[in-house]
């Protein structure tokens, strides 16, 4: 067995990055604390070719030194802009027709494995502050609340796997059902 290269595994310029289309996802991340969380959020926004990340609130910004210490360079390719309050990031995503979710364990969250997802839906994933989540004003403006199964002592994340975990099983169903006409 031979490890792969990075020409062999076929990765993408920035400027090709910029020019290919997307998966119809956006990230929005609301009052991350952590610089290397949002770095990292980047990263896996990039491995899955997510179209672009939202930073509401107190999120640091590229370029930063602590983001690019995790992102290794994603922040460079995908497209992100800063919004001041989470309601207006979700109010112009809905305007887009995007369905906007938030990552919150609530009294009324589907499943992620559960939810029901169209191929080629356009959906934006709210994930919250480390320690307090969700702002309770943003939940009320998102469409629905997504969850990740979790059956250990905790049942909680660090922000940066969570959106790891959700941003992989979106692209995985996209994938699964780029062909299916039903």
């Amino acid at each position: 067995m031979r490890k792969l290269s990075g020409d062999e595994m076929g990765r993408l310029s920035v400027a090709q990055c910029k020019e290919l289309p997307r998966f119809p996802i956006v990230v929005v991340l609301e009052n991350i604390r952590s610089a290397y969380n949002v770095g990292s959020v980047f990263r896996s926004a990039d491995a899955f070719f997510i179209e672009s990340i939202y930073l509401v609130g107190y999120c640091a910004t590229p370029p930063h030194k602590e983001i690019a210490k995790t992102a290794l360079g994603a922040e460079k390719a995908v497209p992100w802009k800063q919004v001041p309050k989470a309601a207006v990031a979700i109010q112009e995503l809905q305007s887009r027709g995007y369905r906007v979710l938030a990552a919150e364990q609530t009294d009324s969250s589907v499943r992620l494995h559960q939810l029901p997802v169209h191929p080629g839906q356009k959906l934006a994933i709210v994930f919250g502050n480390e320690v307090t989540g969700i702002e309770s004003d943003t939940l009320q403006c998102c469409d629905g609340c997504i969850e990740i199964p979790q059956f250990g002592m905790k049942h909680s994340l660090n922000i940066a796997t969570a959106a790891g975990v959700v941003l992989w099983e979106l692209v995985r169903y996209q994938l699964q059902n780029a062909n299916d006409p039903s």
